[in-house]
């Protein structure tokens, strides 16, 4: 164990006999988060799954905090698997995942600032200072709000004034409107195109809304007219025979994996579906831990992972950190701009660095961002 004394903390404790005393989710109306706190006095922040604060906030503390408390979080495989398959019964693919993705990223987030170090440096670099993003928005699930094609191609134009190269755009169709009626993919993608020019690279994300014949002779159309460069989820979420479908029928790259949880689903789509990028989430799909198992297995299949991310604080904070420290990450990630609109930035004391077009690789201790403590505690709503 090291004897080195862990930096500016008041407990004096040598850095490998740290342990945990307190686990505690934070819950807001669009976020959870997680704080781990240590007999050191140095504490750990994570996000976790948003759909269901509540729900996942109980999970971490019914489930999570026992595994936890009293242990050395530099042993965050073997707690991780504590978790994961102790509370198995909860579910191994939803609100479990999504729960223990809060607690594993905060237990990263904890190692760094107690080495001192940010999360890709502990966990193996890649030599990645800056990330290529592409700009992603949608048109919105309700048919009453829907944005307009030339509603969407503003909010395209204003990524591209931003600087961003690629955006991608998308359509929310889902599993209870599949080859919709009346589809306005084709007439948003024009929108779209008109709008941005010919230079911009896009992407459509059909959000599982076809079958495969459809969803094969739509891309090959938007690509004749309109030269998109990629499409995402293009059938119903674990309909890995229809992805395969698509896979072999378009000539352009499929993305795929926001609707994977754990490694042994990313099995199955990558060996069954075979998209040509793996869209991990980090706050789904049980934290960094379990991501950077995604990720090194896929690169055994030459797949690259392109993180699925619409969350603008700590979760593009740990995405960013894990695509520093793996082979295969895609030349763009996902990134849904800073969204002001969902009142967490003054939760933190700093921001992720955005410039023309990349986002700028944290270099601070753990996970990268400072969290306001005071606001976090005076904001949440348990």
């Amino acid at each position: 164990m090291p004897e080195k004394l862990i930096a500016g903390t008041t407990a004096q404790i040598p850095a490998g006999e740290v342990k945990i005393t307190n686990v505690k989710p934070y819950v807001f109306k669009k976020a959870t988060f997680v704080k781990i706190e240590t007999d050191a006095g140095i504490s750990g922040w994570g996000e976790a799954d948003h759909d269901y604060p509540k729900l996942t906030a109980a999970v971490i503390d019914e489930i999570c905090k026992k595994e936890l408390i009293g242990d050395d979080p530099f042993d965050s495989e073997y707690l991780w698997h504590n978790i994961f398959f102790k509370g198995e019964d909860a579910g191994s693919t939803g609100l479990l995942p999504g729960a223990l993705a809060g607690v594993d990223n905060a237990l990263w987030d904890l190692k760094g600032k107690i080495l001192n170090l940010p999360v890709n440096k502990i966990s193996g670099g890649f030599n990645i200072e800056k990330v290529r993003v592409y700009g992603s928005f949608a048109a919105g699930e309700d048919r009453k709000t829907r944005k307009t094609p030339d509603e969407m191609a503003k909010t395209a134009v204003d990524f591209v004034s931003q600087g961003y190269k690629t955006i991608k755009a998308r359509m929310q169709i889902r599993q209870l409107n599949i080859d919709p009626i009346d589809d306005d993919t084709f007439r948003i993608i024009a929108a779209i195109r008109k709008a941005v020019g010919d230079d911009i690279e896009i992407f459509v994300d059909y959000n599982n809304g076809f079958t495969p014949a459809k969803a094969i002779s739509l891309t090959r159309k938007l690509v004749e007219h309109f030269n998109i460069a990629a499409i995402e989820e293009p059938v119903t979420y674990h309909d890995y025979h229809g992805l395969r479908q698509v896979v072999e029928g378009v000539d352009i790259p499929v993305m795929a994996g926001e609707h994977e949880f754990n490694r042994f689903q990313m099995r199955e789509l990558i060996t069954v579906g075979n998209p040509n990028f793996i869209n991990a989430d980090l706050i789904k799909a049980a934290g960094f831990s379990e991501c950077r198992k995604i990720a090194y297995m896929a690169h055994a299949f030459d797949k690259f992972i392109m993180t699925h991310n619409t969350r603008p604080t700590l979760a593009t904070a740990a995405s960013l950190q894990l695509v520093a420290s793996i082979p295969n990450a895609a030349r763009v990630q996902e990134y849904a701009g800073s969204r002001i609109e969902m009142g967490l930035a003054n939760l933190f004391e700093n921001n992720i660095e955005f410039d023309n077009g990349f986002l700028i690789v944290p270099t601070n201790p753990g996970l990268g961002l400072i969290v306001n403590e005071q606001e976090m505690e005076k904001s949440k709503l348990n």
